[in-house]
């Protein structure tokens, strides 16, 4: 991974893209329960859920455009919280805010987590509860993209796959690519679908239960993170006046 915001710490450049597949993981998990437990609705694809809005004004039976709408201007207003986190960041501490801006994502998920408790999933009732869930989703997963998109690691934006999945096969062997980042795009496709498919089956029994495990994977990368920037780069001069030492 060549990013400014990992230079001069190598820990933090090889942590950052697991906590970011990490994330993915997530962003299955919680449109899991967007989609399936609020009414066809996602709060972390909003490519999806504009189309659905869109499906949504021109009346296709068992979608809301409140619904949706609510999501989109939830993802709005946390990308926008998220954007004001980096926009402190110079080119040697984006990770650093980037993880930030993980911390507050984890604090609207662990709500989120809250209030899921006790929901089943009515999905045809526009309770207070529902919305209040879609809205804590949204901003959640707005504030997490502002700060991945500043990162600009390469094939890892953590909810978006059209990009990915097509550079899978357009830079293959048989389009005459080299196969770039091959294993990074299959680990990140891998983990959207694990995550929606663990999200799938769990909201059977909680609807809580998997945005607790949502929450708690975010906790986890983000953790990872500050731990691999809290570790101290030896500098170069210093290492190799230990080696020069040693051979003496």
């Amino acid at each position: 991974m060549n990013n400014s915001s990992t230079v001069g710490n190598p820990a933090a450049e090889k942590i950052a893209p697991y906590a970011l597949l990490g994330m993915t993981m997530v962003t299955g998990l919680v449109d899991a329960v967007s989609f399936l437990s609020l009414g066809r609705v996602f709060t972390a694809n909003m490519t999806g859920n504009v189309v659905i809005l869109a499906f949504a004004t021109a009346r296709v039976s068992g979608l809301s455009i409140a619904r949706s709408s609510t999501a989109l201007l939830s993802f709005l207003v946390g990308a926008i919280l998220g954007g004001r986190i980096m926009a402190r960041a110079d080119a040697e501490r984006q990770i650093q805010f980037a993880a930030q801006a993980f911390l507050l994502e984890i604090a609207f998920l662990f709500a989120a987590s809250i209030c899921a408790i006790g929901y089943r999933g009515h999905l045809l009732e526009d309770s207070f509860q529902t919305f209040a869930l879609i809205a804590l989703m949204g901003l959640a997963m707005g504030t997490r993209n502002a700060g991945v998109r500043k990162l600009a690691i390469p094939d890892l934006t953590t909810t978006v796959l059209t990009l990915t999945i097509t550079g899978i096969a357009a830079d293959s062997s048989i389009a005459n690519g080299t196969n770039p980042r091959l294993a990074r795009r299959l680990a990140s496709v891998a983990t959207m679908f694990l995550g929606a498919a663990l999200g799938a089956v769990i909201i059977r029994y909680s609807v809580s239960a998997a945005l607790w495990l949502a929450t708690a994977i975010s906790a986890l990368c983000s953790a990872a993170l500050f731990r691999a920037l809290r570790t101290p780069d030896e500098p170069v001069t210093a290492r190799a006046a230990s080696q020069l030492g040693n051979r003496s």
